[in-house]
């Protein structure tokens, strides 16, 4: 299978995006297509000796800014890498797009370029979120601000299936994100949700609230992209930070800095579980095609994994079973609101 990488997008391209594909196709993850200048491309390979043979390069006159409005883009940037590799996606040349660069643009090219799946009128991404059991799969974290109660309905059909087929969990449990356990709790918008999704056939555990979330209550956690992003970047940030202080008390006496030589391992272990570089990238799900959505600051290591999820993703034909049940459920709609 061909998977398009975008070359130009992330704090680090195009050098840690070309090592990335460089490490993923030499491990046999997949054809890669590089999608961006191609002089830079090769300039940068040279420079770094990482030499591309297999690879193909697609040529983007085009580069989206991490900053730039993802409006203006879709306007004013039809031949940026993001736009070249969402469609070599819908014209089939490639499986999926990968891409680290500014993620709503990613989500916008990838929506205006494959549009939606029949029966799902919003695509979520669909995020790992480290848990005490291994990780949870947090939906939306970050495509839809706003949300009706039937986009809920389907972010968690969604999520479930990428759950179950992609990672073998079977039957995950799916909870609602919201401010209390009881059913009534919450916005009207969480309240029906609430119901749709008990009448789902998922299996629905009820409200769940942001503190239960790291003991591994839910598989699938239903949320708007906006409270998921906020969730899944504090997440982040406590991880660094609590490994930050606990490194200050362990390093304050030499007891301390002993029992902290003795542990080195157990911390890495830890540390390893805690980074997002190790999960690689997060799917844009509810499309006519794949989209991985990497972190902004990834790496080389974070690259590779994105293209590894984008595979397991395609050989599980993931797209095609969520096609599959919304096809299967348009009749649990919920009203308007």
């Amino acid at each position: 299978m061909k998977i398009a990488v975008d070359a130009m997008g992330g704090d680090y391209a195009p050098l840690e995006v070309i090592k990335g594909a460089v490490a993923a196709a030499k491990a046999g993850e997949a054809e890669i297509i590089l999608v961006g200048d191609p002089a830079e491309i090769e300039r940068v390979g040279r420079e770094n000796g990482l030499p591309c043979p297999g690879i193909e390069i697609v040529p983007a006159s085009q580069k989206v800014e991490m900053g730039e409005h993802p409006a203006a883009a879709l306007r004013q940037k039809k031949e940026s890498s993001l736009a070249v590799g969402a469609r070599l996606v819908k014209e089939g040349r490639a499986a999926a797009l990968v891409s680290a660069g500014n993620t709503g643009a990613a989500m916008a090219f990838s929506l205006f370029t494959l549009g939606c799946l029949p029966g799902i009128e919003r695509p979520a991404i669909a995020a790992p979120l480290p848990t005490v059991e291994g990780f949870a799969v947090l939906i939306d974290a970050g495509a839809n601000a706003e949300v009706k109660p039937r986009y809920l309905l389907q972010f968690a059909q969604m999520g479930s299936v990428y759950m179950e087929s992609t990672f073998g969990r079977t039957r995950p449990r799916v909870g609602l994100l919201n401010v209390g356990a009881e059913k009534e709790k919450g916005t009207p918008v969480l309240q029906e949700a609430y119901q749709l999704l008990a009448a789902s056939g998922l299996n629905f555990v009820g409200n769940v609230e942001g503190r239960d979330l790291p003991l591994g209550v839910a598989d699938v956690i239903v949320c708007d992209g906006f409270t998921g992003n906020v969730l899944l970047k504090f997440a982040e940030g406590l991880a660094e930070g609590l490994f930050t202080l606990l490194k200050g008390e362990l390093m304050a006496g030499f007891d301390t800095r002993l029992g902290a030589y003795l542990a080195r391992p157990a911390f890495r272990r830890l540390r390893k579980k805690m980074d997002y570089a190790e999960y690689g990238g997060a799917p844009l799900l509810g499309l006519r095609g794949l989209t991985i959505i990497s972190h902004g600051s990834s790496d080389a290591r974070a690259i590779r994994n994105a293209i590894r999820v984008a595979r397991q993703s395609l050989e599980q034909d993931v797209i095609g079973k969520i096609a599959k049940v919304a096809d299967q459920t348009r009749g649990l709609q919920g009203s308007e609101a």
